[in-house]
């Protein structure tokens, strides 16, 4: 184990008195905060576990290391999101036994960066005892506790740097807790605990020397209890915003609003129902206020929009032309922020077209295959497919969604060649595959899938 000091803080904790002077109070408090400081990261260690798993990113394979903890003693453990994602394989490594354990990855959410797996044990594990995220104050002294590099039961010591940070990462909704408790590669899934010894938070990231950030605990056991149930749901309006700074605000004449500017609204979407539109600002949701001054402050009104129970109507109060309007909202269901894969052994994969991915890469339509990547030099990139492309038709079948491409699909995976049709833009692409001899033995080979998630606001 390793204490890594990182602070003047630590260094005084360790300077010892001079020979024969009298031991002060001061140097008594300090030598006290060291013996917990040992105390829990002794106690919690046992329930960091390693975690290895081979990920399949295009068509290579690679190995991602992180870490997690022990919830349950029946075998439990939660993790990062970004550590078992696309994961075919997933090996866990605990504290004081030797084997390594095969783990099943129950779900996981994307937005929260949230992993939930399942080992098998034939003795009880040591639970991490849980703390809780939203008593913690600014200066508060943590422990981040996890596997960096390879190096296992690492701890480095530091304080909790700020609450409530919003980052500029796509498809994120956490209010992350800052800490300079070092989060190195590896560490990523390991708990923060307090000077209890009680889990605090999931160490998801790090960002240059001394700035970490990690997931509430508290959303991170919402979270988990509901993968256990099978489904994430979130509250969705249908509406992408931007925010509403100054100096829009006084071109708009209206220099005291604060609020979100409505950009685009979807079809059929909740807010299409309710009447939004774009160039709207939306200034409050039921009671609760909104102010967005900078890109990252749009993740209080994300936040806000996913907490609300679907099927619960809300009031907006919206700025439109400098009058006050009020509508009334029926909360939807937020889609999904993952879409399902398939794979093609001609060399290129496809997604579901999802109200995200439609939106993301401004598609014409949400019928059909998106075209997520295309190996070089395979059958499909020799015919022309690229990276964008939605197939439309393979052979005479056509392709509304994914379970119509897997149909085709291993109709034509024996044929000699079989004819594509694409939409790429506004053009329709027809590309002869001619796919690569296989053996008649060969089994059809079955589509990847990606975690349990869910998404847009």
């Amino acid at each position: 184990m390793h204490l890594l000091r990182s602070s003047l803080i630590l260094a005084a904790l360790l300077a010892a008195p001079l020979p024969g002077s009298a031991q002060t109070a001061e140097t008594a408090a300090y030598e006290e905060l060291q013996a917990r400081i040992i105390r829990v990261s002794e106690g919690v260690t046992p329930s960091v576990v390693h975690i290895e798993a081979i990920s399949l990113h295009n068509n290579r394979r690679k190995q991602v290391t992180g870490s997690g903890f022990v919830v349950s003693s029946d075998g439990l453990i939660l993790t990062n999101e970004h550590v078992v994602q696309k994961a075919e394989k997933v090996t866990v490594t605990i504290p004081g036994r030797k084997p390594k354990y095969p783990a099943t990855v129950i779900g996981t959410d994307k937005q929260t960066d949230i992993g939930v797996l399942r080992i098998v044990v034939d003795e009880p594990l040591d639970p991490a005892e849980i703390g809780d995220s939203d008593t913690l104050r600014v200066g508060q002294w943590v422990l981040a506790i996890g596997n960096p590099y390879g190096l296992d039961g690492t701890v480095s010591f530091g304080i909790v740097s700020a609450k409530g940070r919003n980052l500029e990462v796509g498809k994120l909704l956490n209010d992350f807790i800052q800490t300079d408790a070092m989060i190195d590669r590896g560490s990523s899934g390991g708990p923060l605990v307090d000077l209890d010894g009680r889990v605090v938070g999931i160490n998801s990231r790090g960002q240059g020397r001394g700035i970490g950030f990690t997931i509430p605990i508290r959303t991170a056991l919402d979270v988990m209890e509901q993968i256990q149930k099978g489904r994430i749901e979130r509250g969705w309006l249908g509406v992408t915003t931007q925010p509403l700074d100054r100096e829009l605000a006084a071109y708009f004449n209206m220099p005291g609003a604060t609020g979100v500017v409505v950009n685009s609204v979807s079809e059929d979407s909740p807010a299409a129902g309710a009447g939004l539109r774009p160039g709207d600002v939306i200034t409050a949701i039921d009671d609760v206020s909104l102010e967005a001054e900078k890109e990252q402050d749009l993740g209080v009104f994300q936040r806000e929009v996913a907490s609300l129970q679907p099927g619960r109507n809300v009031r907006l109060r919206v700025l439109r032309d400098g009058r006050e309007r009020k509508l009334l909202v029926a909360i939807g269901v937020q889609p999904k922020v993952v879409p399902e894969e398939a794979r093609s052994e001609a060399g290129f994969h496809v997604q579901e077209i999802t109200e995200l991915l439609f939106r993301t890469h401004r598609l014409g339509a949400r019928s059909g295959a998106y075209v997520s990547f295309v190996e070089r030099g395979s059958p499909a990139f020799e015919a022309g497919l690229r990276r964008g492309d939605v197939i439309e038709r393979i052979e005479d079948a056509g392709v509304q969604d994914l379970k119509d491409f897997r149909s085709a699909i291993s109709r034509a995976r024996r044929a000699e060649r079989f004819l594509l049709t694409a939409r790429r833009g506004d053009e329709t692409k027809f590309l002869l595959v001619k796919p690569r001899a296989i053996t008649p033995d060969e089994p059809a080979e079955e589509p990847s899938t990606a975690g349990t998630t869910s998404q847009i606001d």
